[in-house]
């Protein structure tokens, strides 16, 4: 019984040491808790830092001013001069006497048919003229010497009359010679076929050796003269209307003779260098397309510019007084209309409605919405943090990157 008892005893005495320990562990627990308020310390200091600045945002002011509209529609080129060269003699072709595809003078030889039929024809003609010229002298004469004798009563009154007659004749049959020889004369021009324009001169239409000018007058050759240059267009009528309106309204003037510039632009995306002039609006609308019908001429000292070209002509016909221009990217273009962010004095940002009108060189024209000297936005969109305040910093387009140079080159 003795040895159980003090088994027992050993046993209880490892479970109260057990608990000590258990109880000492506890203890140093609640020591450190005091530690955790320097954590939440430090933690309260970092939420104290100051706040970022505003985010740098591009803008431009508003300065309104008095902006020409464009309009741009299609159109194509026309040579101002055309002229269809065309034998007015008849007879055989011997020579041509101009390179094709290449600029003529006016007078010019063009073409030479066989001139001697002409030749003989002037040479009769001139004879005739000398026999009725011979007949002349001969037939006034008589004339005179019949005057004399006729107050000497040698002669009848008859024979007197029949002396003025015959004068008179003499005269016409000279008159009639030599409207044959100024016949035979153009006859013989004719046989050289001159450019009646300058221009520039197409393709030969016949050859040497043909007969031409028989039965009709045989196309030989087109001369165009494309400098300067035509161009024309058309618009709807419902466009002209609205912008007459507009202009009665006082909302926009009309555009002076030296503001009705044209600009070119090819079907290649280049732009001709050279600003033409708008010359008529057509007086009636075409009842099949609704369109009124343009007209523009344009210099082409060069030649770059070809008849027959499809174009794109921007042509200014009024003036917005007061507008306002505006980079593109400025402008926010939807559904429910055209927007624009308006920085304000203390920072903020604004959403502004605005009426747009038609795109001028990259530009939009802004009509209505904004007021002088003040600021749009038109970088760093994605700057933006909400409804907090920017900084506005004057905006100035990317210029292009220039091309790298060849390897080697420093």
């Amino acid at each position: 019984m003795t040895a159980r008892t003090n088994q027992l005893v050993a046993t209880f005495g490892l479970m109260g040491a057990l608990l000590g320990l258990a109880g000492c562990g506890g203890s140093g627990e609640n020591k450190a808790a005091p530690a955790a308020p320097a954590a939440n310390a430090g933690a309260s200091g970092a939420a104290a830092a100051p706040a970022p600045p505003p985010p740098a945002v591009g803008v431009v002011k508003v300065v309104p001013a008095d902006v020409g509209l464009l309009t741009e529609l299609p159109g194509r080129t026309e040579p101002s001069r055309v002229a269809q060269v065309r034998a007015r003699a008849v007879g055989i072709l011997t020579t041509r006497r101009f390179e094709e595809g290449r600029d003529v003078q006016a007078g010019q030889l063009l073409f030479t048919i066989d001139p001697a039929p002409y030749e003989a024809a002037l040479a009769s003609a001139q004879a005739q003229l000398a026999r009725a010229q011979a007949s002349l002298m001969q037939a006034q004469a008589n004339a005179d010497r019949a005057k004399p004798l006729l107050e000497a009563k040698a002669i009848s009154e008859q024979e007197s009359v029949s002396a003025q007659a015959a004068r008179q004749q003499a005269l016409a049959e000279v008159a009639a010679a030599r409207a044959a020889v100024q016949t035979a004369e153009l006859n013989l021009g004719h046989a050289s076929v001159v450019a009646p324009i300058a221009g520039r001169v197409g393709r030969a239409l016949v050859t040497e050796g043909a007969l031409v000018g028989q039965g009709e007058a045989t196309p030989l050759a087109l001369i165009q003269q494309v400098d300067p240059l035509y161009v024309n267009f058309t618009q709807p009528a419902a466009d002209v209307l609205r912008l007459r309106a507009a202009i009665a309204r006082g909302q926009f003037k009309q555009a002076g003779p030296d503001a009705a510039a044209v600009t070119l632009h090819l079907e290649d995306g280049s732009t001709h260098p050279l600003p033409g002039k708008l010359l008529f609006s057509d007086l009636s609308v075409d009842p099949t397309t609704g369109q009124i019908s343009l007209r523009a001429i344009v210099p082409n000292p060069r030649k770059t510019l070809l008849p027959g070209l499809f174009v794109r002509v921007r042509v200014e016909q009024a003036q917005a007084t007061g507008a306002i221009l505006l980079p593109q990217q400025a402008v926010s273009r939807g559904p429910q209309g055209d927007t624009v962010r308006v920085v304000g004095e203390d920072g903020m940002v604004d959403i502004r409605p605005v009426k747009v009108g038609p795109a001028r060189g990259g530009q939009w024209v802004v009509l209505e919405g904004l007021k002088a000297e003040e600021q749009v936005m038109v970088d760093g969109f994605q700057k933006l943090r909400g409804r907090g305040p920017v900084k506005p910093v004057p905006w100035t387009p990317a210029t292009p990157a220039a091309p790298a140079g060849p390897p080697g080159q420093g």
